[in-house]
């Protein structure tokens, strides 16, 4: 019994989540040589400030935690095996549903022109915000891209500081499961 609730309650938890992830990769890499990474400096800050500063203290403390997990060290830029980099976008969507309703009795209507009443429309438009996190990976010798995990959520308010560190966990979680990539044969 207890588990089938342990099961019932991780299907539950598995169909809430509206994350999307997906992820790329240079298939020409071998990602076993990788061991060690830094961050990439961003020329945009200040003296360590960041505009988002808890966002980001957020979002690089979940990546550094999934890199520990897999086994990476951080070290010196120069020292580094890969350069980590985020970016992060928020972009408006606009949801348009149209619901036919059919009740009623219309006494115009018979067999001729079939049974039945009423028919009305209603057309309802939602806007919503899509918030995107990219996690990139770039070899520190050549320079280029090697790998790229992609995450998407619709945006909602979180309300304490302790769900929007969840939120961001669950998400770091996600689109680092993607890496190293699986290799195709």
């Amino acid at each position: 019994m207890k588990k089938l609730l342990i099961i019932a309650t991780v299907l539950m938890l598995s169909a809430c989540s509206t994350l999307k992830s997906s992820s790329d990769f240079d298939p020409s890499v071998s990602f076993d040589q990788y061991k060690t990474y830094s961050w990439v400096v961003n020329k945009n800050d200040v003296a360590g400030y960041h505009l988002d500063g808890l966002m980001d203290q957020r979002v690089r403390a979940a990546i550094e935690s999934q890199l520990s997990q897999k086994g990476f060290t951080k070290t010196d830029k120069k020292d580094a095996d890969l350069l980590v980099n985020y970016i992060t976008k928020v972009d408006k969507k606009i949801n348009i549903d149209t619901f036919n309703t059919h009740y009623g009795y219309n006494p115009y209507y018979g067999p001729r022109w079939g049974w039945g009443g009423s028919l009305q429309t209603e057309t309802t438009v939602r806007e919503y915000d899509v918030g995107t996190l990219m996690v990139d990976l770039v070899d520190n010798k050549t320079s280029k891209l090697v790998w790229r995990g992609t995450v998407a959520d619709t945006v909602r308010e979180q309300n304490t500081p302790e769900e929007r560190i969840q939120k961001i966990n669950n998400a770091i979680s996600t689109v680092m499961m993607d890496y190293p990539p699986k290799p195709t044969k």
